[in-house]
């Protein structure tokens, strides 16, 4: 696991994103998912609800590998955890299953250690980001899903920030023009950057 992941050698990683309803942890999910599927890999990326409102506590789950995936249920033991609004920390328990080598990635612009503390995780990595600012910053609304997704390729490079910018040109430019596809490309780029690890 970790930044050092050779490609060809991985067997599955499973990775569990927590967000609230119409922050884009299923999207973020899905570009992860599609980008790895483009080079090869076997791949699931789907979003489990609860109430189905935007504002909710809401996950996804994207898991990726070099096998078939026969597993259909959600992820219980993730590799990295993603965790989109920093507001959940306090409600909702989101190092459950981690698994001990495992990473946790937070949307804040705390230090790894003050997360580390604040959860009581004991064992792994802890990420920070402030992702909200960046995507301030570069899409100029509060939408942290994008950059939260270039943490996560900083730990795991499971797929590459070209591969994730092509799915994302590929889907966004449609939909949101030019402009605002390339600012989210420069958000994943920023978060990849400016990730913390502790």
């Amino acid at each position: 696991m970790g930044e050092g992941r050779v490609r060809g050698i991985m067997s599955m990683v499973e990775v569990c994103w927590h967000g609230r309803g119409g922050q884009g942890a299923k999207t973020a999910s899905q570009f992860l998912g599609e980008a790895a599927l483009d080079i090869g890999k076997y791949i699931q990326a789907f979003p489990e609800y609860g109430p189905e409102r935007a504002g909710a506590p809401m996950k996804a789950f994207t898991r990726i590998s070099d096998e078939p995936i026969y597993v259909h249920s959600s992820v219980t033991s993730p590799d990295v955890v993603i965790v989109i609004d920093p507001t959940l920390l306090g409600t909702v328990d989101v190092t459950e299953g981690l698994e001990d080598e495992g990473i946790l990635l937070v949307n804040t612009g705390k230090s790894p250690a003050d997360i580390r503390k604040a959860v009581g995780l004991k064992h792994g990595k802890v990420g920070t980001v402030d992702a909200t600012r960046i995507a301030l910053e570069t899409l100029k609304i509060p939408m942290p899903n994008m950059p939260m997704l270039g943490a996560f390729l900083k730990v795991n490079n499971i797929v590459s920030i070209d591969e994730v910018s092509a799915i994302v040109k590929a889907k966004f430019i449609k939909k949101i023009g030019e402009e605002k596809t390339n600012a989210n490309i420069e958000g994943i780029k920023r978060a990849y950057n400016e990730l913390k690890i502790g």
